[in-house]
């Protein structure tokens, strides 16, 4: 049995220590961040740096609780932005992008950017938030057996541009960024560029990710995670269930394969929330959390969702018999953080005030795009482009009285990867059948 834990700094624990168990399911998923600005800049760099481990520091210890915050935090702008409706994103990934930006910003545009994911400043240097990020992309990018497992950015910029020497060494060193030169006066031929780099880093799981891309843009930073792990121990595909019930609200139900298995997990209720948390494995390095609430108790759980809320669950997750149900589904989600952000007090990067020194010469550049696409699909064994070998399932044992687990309306689901803490993905199911 594996331990997975959350570290707050070297001496405590977080508390989130999260009791690896058996059993389940495979997933894909793909996720892209892009960030469009108009009025930038230029350097060609071939390739990306090789990643050095920075020297171990305070912050390190503190950017899972800090960036599990930030994720809960941007997930309730999502349900105020789109009630009642499936959520689904990268938090890592967002986070990573907008510490990036932020090396090359200033003044209020640079404190709202960093205040916002989390971080005190007058506690914490800037050099040790750099620090922290890079060594979280080291982590994550860092090979793992049977776990695939890539986050990466590139910077596209307009060929009549320069950027500052300093800020390409830094997101080179800091951010493994790849910098590319691009002439965007010739709309379709950068659109394809950027979209053929695209499918190339997701193996062609994403394909025309860029559209109707703006004569006057000069810089666009696209952001992407691969990631494919296996369950520990698949579902039997014999036993799903086609055209089980599903929940999406009061008056409304749909159709959906349901995955079932009888086997021992990591679970938990909790009475003060009124939710049913699931802790389910993959086979290296990543578990997934599937939190079901209540009937009429979503939006509580929902504002009641932090760092403490998972150290809470950690002491009380059990390990017992469950006859569990899950859907099989894709889901697929896209956002124009523009629209969000700014309530979460990042808004100079918009206005016409944007203080970025530090990333060019040029003055009057803002941040006028800022676009997130994920997609997920969760099955039995795996994805259905990839050849599973032929699994034998024995018979479970005919032994009644297991508490059920039947994820048959809304729910939340969370994907983590351990050896950083990080809150990978993190969503919720209105709809299954929903593209």
């Amino acid at each position: 049995m594996e331990r997975f834990c959350f570290l707050r700094d070297a001496s405590d624990f977080l508390g989130m220590c999260y009791y690896l168990p058996s059993k389940m399911s495979l997933s894909l998923y793909l996720v892209f961040l892009v960030f469009e600005l108009h009025c930038a800049s230029l350097k060609n760099s071939e390739g990306s740096s090789t990643c050095h481990f920075p020297q171990q520091n305070a912050t390190l210890y503190k950017m899972s609780s800090i960036n599990a915050d930030f994720a809960f935090n941007l997930y309730r702008n999502f349900t105020v932005e789109i009630p009642d409706r499936n959520i689904f994103f990268s938090p890592v990934s967002i986070s990573a992008s907008l510490a990036m930006l932020s090396l090359g910003a200033f003044s209020s545009t640079q404190t709202q950017i960093l205040e916002s994911l989390g971080f005190n400043l007058t506690d914490t240097p800037m050099t040790e938030i750099q620090q922290g990020f890079q060594h979280l992309i080291c982590s994550l990018n860092f090979p793992k057996k049977d776990l695939e497992l890539r986050m990466g950015n590139a910077l596209f910029i307009g060929k009549q541009f320069k950027l500052l020497a300093q800020f390409l060494d830094d997101v080179k060193s800091l951010y493994e960024t790849e910098v590319f030169s691009t002439d965007f006066s010739n709309v379709s031929a950068a659109q394809q560029d950027i979209n053929t780099y695209v499918e190339k880093q997701t193996k062609r799981k994403d394909v025309g990710l860029i559209q109707d891309l703006k004569p006057n843009t000069v810089m666009i930073l696209v952001n992407y995670i691969n990631f494919q792990a296996q369950w520990e121990n698949p579902f039997a595909p014999s036993k799903t269930e086609e055209g089980s019930s599903f929940l999406v609200d009061k008056t409304t139900m749909v159709k959906v394969p349901m995955m079932h298995q009888t086997e021992q997990y990591y679970h938990l209720v909790d009475t003060e929330l009124n939710c049913t948390v699931l802790q389910m494995d993959y086979t290296k390095n990543a578990l997934a959390l599937f939190v079901l609430p209540n009937k009429g108790h979503m939006e509580r759980v929902e504002w009641a969702m932090s760092s403490k809320t998972l150290k809470k669950w950690n002491h009380l997750l059990q390990k017992g018999w469950i006859d569990l149900f899950v859907p099989k589904f894709s889901i697929s989600a896209s956002y124009d953080l523009g629209s969000i952000l700014p309530n979460m007090g990042i808004q100079d990067v918009f206005a016409e005030n944007a203080d970025f020194p530090g990333l060019t010469e040029n003055s009057g550049l803002k941040l006028s795009r800022a676009a997130h696409k994920a997609v997920l699909h969760i099955g039995e064994m795996g994805t259905e482009e990839e050849t599973v070998p032929e699994v034998k399932f024995l018979d479970q044992p005919k032994i009644t009285l297991h508490p059920i687990i039947q994820f048959d309306r809304s729910f939340i689901l969370l994907i983590l990867e351990k050896s950083t803490r990080s809150i990978l993905f993190l969503g919720k199911v209105v709809d299954p059948t929903e593209v």
